[in-house]
Parts: C-alpha cells; structure tokens; sequence
C-alpha cells in the first residue's frame, strides 16, 4: 500500500485514500440552487476514486455569493437540492464533503467567463444585478470595484449564526466533512489579514483582533456539525503582498484552530486583492504551496492538506512520504481527468485494479485489457 492510497480516519470518518478533489467554483447555480450540472460535476470525481470530493465555496447567505451562480445553503430548499449529490458520492465509496464560504468584498462579481470583474452594463442586461457587499472594513478590493459596507457587530453576530446553520444543513444533506473558507481574501480572510482589516473596535487592530470573528465561526461550525465529523479550514498561508498576512502569523492562527477542534488546515495563499477566483503570486514551480502545509504542519501541529499544482502521483505520494502534508488536493488535474486517481492506483502499484473501479465500467475494461495486452500498443499503418 502506498502512502498516497492508504486510507485515512479523521474522527469517524474514513477516506479511502489520501486523494481530495477540492472545491472549484462552477458558477452555474440558479438562485444557489444546485442543478444537474453539479451531479454530474461531483459524481464523475466520486465515479473517479477520489477519496474525498469537497463541494464549491456554498454560500451561508445571499450576499455571501460570488456571483448569481454560486451554490448556496441558507435555506431547507438549498440543502435538499445538494442532498442527492452527496448520497450518489457516498454511494460510490468517496466521503462528500462542502465549503461553506462568504465572499466579502469578493461578491457581487462578474462570472468568470463574462470577464471575472465587476458587474457592468452587460451583467445588468442579462439580469446579474449587483447588491450590497460586506466586509471588515469599507475598502474595496481593487480600483474599480464596488467599496463594501463594514459589518457591525449585530452583522457579526448574525454570520456566526449563518455559518453554523449552514454546517447544521450540511450534515442534514448527508455531508461528512465540512471545508470553512477563510482564504483567497473572502469574508473571513478579509478580516485576518491586516490590508483589508482597519477596524479599531474588538474585531480588528492586532492578531487576536482580526483573528475574532473567524475564530468564533470556526468555533460555532464545530459544535453544530456532528462530533463524529471532521471540520476542515482553508487559508492563505501567506497574503503574498506587501504589509500582509505572513507565514507565522497563520502558524499561530492555525494554533488556535488546533484548540477548537479542527480537523485539517488546507494550505492555499493569496488572493487578498484583485479579482474574486485569480489569486495573484507566482506559481514557480510544481507543488509551489507545499512548503506552507509542511511548515504548518511541523509548527502548528495540525494535520494539513497540500494544494497547489501537484499534477503527478508519484509529486503526491512524496510530499506524504516526506511529512509534508496528510492529504493532497488536487483539482484541476481532475477536471482533465476526473479517472486520476485511478490512473494514480495503476502507476503507483503497477497494475490496474478493475475491481477497483465502479463495477458498471470495471467489468467492461477487465474483460478488454487482455485483448489490449495482446494486441500492444496500437500503431498507424
């Protein structure tokens, strides 16, 4: 058994692999209602191996969306609409799992392929009106965008409520594991990192400050999602500009995230500035996150998830075999192949396991692959 494809518990909770498919906007919700687009989106990484698929950044309130097509849990209707998603994942051996996130200073924005910026006359027109956007402080996130308005504490207070909601539909839906989205600059990022938090009353000024309301989100989470299932939290291990968040400053938020409970921190970076899904920061190398979940890891003392171009098996096992993580994202590998952790299976071990496989199409390649065996490698002419 190698280490990428060993299974995993987290409290009770067991991934039958090391493989997470993590959460990547698909801004094709209606209303935040999840549509057959979505079923199919999720069930083909289920259908794939992966040992845990984590659902899109699903919005605890309305002003809490990206865009008009972003998933959303705030209502019974909004959790029945994703039941179905996570009982076909579970039917299928993979954990389901959702993030439940609010964009901040983030929402209100363009789809991707309309131009991933503030809404204009062409979002208007074809009905994607903008709303009253939130956030720590009124400071937009880039020139050009809409300046939100700054929560008060009433405001606060009602978030920390909607989130554990949120979590509370979650598990009713037939979640196992729950993702908090405090990266990437969003609500709860906004107010950690001291660029987009200036408040001088209990919810900003130094660490402990900023650290309030996120903390009192991930503590709420915690005790309304099941104790027997893990709650995970995404950051940004660094703001990755100037005057930002740093890696220790997250090492000792990561810290108290260890004291209330939670399970595992996914290590991402950037994202406090600019437009709502295009982080900026280098991307020198394969791999270029793992550094932040090994350093949280050691310091912090946390299990942590690794992200962050890893696209090959054998760049996944050795990050777990060198301690560098406990779980490894990977997502847009598997939105090419959605199979990539079986195919990950075969290399890793030498040899397909069609039993492995959903039986619906293991029994057809198995009966195959000794013709192919025979035939070799096909060749023109």
């Amino acid at each position: 058994m190698t280490s990428l494809l060993a299974p995993l518990t987290l409290r009770g909770v067991t991934l039958r692999n090391r493989i997470v498919v993590p959460p990547m906007c698909q801004y094709s919700a209606t209303d935040g209602l999840a549509q057959p687009w979505h079923m199919v989106q999720y069930g083909r990484f289920a259908v794939g191996g992966a040992g845990l698929v984590i659902l899109e950044a699903t919005a605890v309130s309305p002003e809490g969306r990206i865009t008009h097509g972003d998933l959303g849990i705030w209502s019974a209707g909004h959790a029945a609409a994703l039941a179905p998603i996570a009982a076909f994942m579970a039917s299928q051996g993979c954990v389901p799992g959702i993030q439940l996130g609010h964009a901040g200073r983030k929402a209100s924005m363009q789809r991707p392929w309309y131009g991933n910026g503030p809404l204009n006359a062409e979002d208007r027109a074809r009905g994607d009106l903008p709303w009253t956007i939130l956030a720590p402080s009124a400071i937009p996130v880039d020139d050009g965008y809409m300046t939100p308005a700054a929560l008060d504490e009433a405001g606060i207070e009602r978030l920390i409520d909607a989130f554990a909601e949120g979590a509370r539909r979650a598990a009713g839906a037939g979640f196992e594991v729950v993702e908090l989205h405090m990266a990437h600059g969003y609500l709860l990022a906004s107010f950690l990192s001291p660029l987009s938090n200036r408040r001088n009353d209990a919810f900003g000024g130094d660490a402990t400050g900023r650290q309030r309301f996120p903390l009192a989100v991930a503590r709420a989470v915690r005790a309304a999602f099941p104790a027997d299932k893990p709650v995970f939290v995404r950051i940004s291990a660094v703001d990755g500009a100037e005057g930002g968040l740093t890696l220790e400053d997250q090492i000792g938020f990561a810290r108290e995230l260890k004291t209330i409970g939670i399970d595992v921190v996914d290590c991402s970076s950037g994202g406090i500035a600019g437009s709502a899904t295009a982080a900026r920061g280098p991307r020198r190398d394969y791999g270029f996150q793992v550094p932040y979940a090994k350093a949280i890891r050691a310091e912090a003392g946390i299990p942590t998830m690794a992200v962050g171009l890893i696209v090959d098996p054998r760049h996944a096992q050795s990050v777990l075999d060198e301690g560098s993580a406990d779980l490894i994202a990977v997502g847009r590998q598997c939105l090419e192949d959605p199979n990539w952790p079986q195919r990950a299976q075969a290399m890793l071990t030498g040899a397909t396991q069609w039993a492995d496989w959903p039986q619906q199409h293991g029994w057809w390649l198995a009966n195959r692959a000794g013709t192919l065996d025979r035939l070799g490698p096909w060749q023109a002419g």
